[in-house]
């Protein structure tokens, strides 16, 4: 982790461009998420971004209990309004360095700040890669943040006495792969996945 919390602005503002991207007809295409179109993809990254926004106020309640997995997410007509309103609203949230300290809870998990922190930038990260891939988008995540989720996955794959990563069994990439690559490896996702 970091003794600076990390300003996930830049992400978001690359996230929030790609979404924007993103063209009508490109909302029930496959992505590398298993069962989840595009139009899902892009619910769910709306709900995981009012989650962490609220974990980072320690507002606790429906949004920061609610398990991910409990339901497919999907889009409503205002996502392009609101998706880029929430992100900004996550990226200020994690700005105050009260967010990155004590107990917090996301997806019904109680967890230190630093850790849902370091939990939210993957999840930027990662879904930011599965959006582009998905819509054959060009995708440059904030070097920062994908250093921290390549840490972060890293970790949680070293952790797991299986081999396995957080997000399913760890996909092996060559050292000398890009950064990108490698943590889009750690997360149980092909780097050569296309639709």
């Amino acid at each position: 982790m970091t003794d600076t919390p990390l300003d996930l602005g830049p992400q978001t503002r690359t996230l929030a461009r790609l979404a924007q991207a993103v063209r009508d007809e490109q909302l029930a295409d496959p992505t590398p998420c298993p069962d989840m179109a595009v139009r899902h993809l892009l619910g769910h990254l709306l709900g995981l971004t009012v989650a962490f926004r609220d974990a980072a106020r320690k507002d606790l309640g429906p949004t920061t209990d609610t398990d991910p997995a409990s339901a497919v997410p999907d889009i409503g007509p205002g996502w392009r309004e609101e998706l880029p309103k929430v992100l900004d609203e996550l990226a200020d949230a994690w700005r105050d360095p009260s967010a990155w300290t004590g107990m917090t809870r996301a997806g019904g998990i109680d967890l230190p700040g630093e850790v849902a922190g370091a939990v939210a930038v993957d999840e930027l990260v990662v879904h930011g890669w599965d959006l582009a891939r998905a819509t054959g988008l060009r995708y440059d995540p904030d070097p920062a943040a994908l250093q921290m989720s390549y840490d972060f996955l890293l970790a949680a794959a070293k952790e797991d006495d299986r081999g396995g990563g957080i997000f399913g069994p760890v996909v092996p990439v060559p050292d000398g792969d890009p950064l990108l690559d490698r943590a889009v490896g750690l997360s149980g996702r092909d780097p050569g996945w296309r639709p």
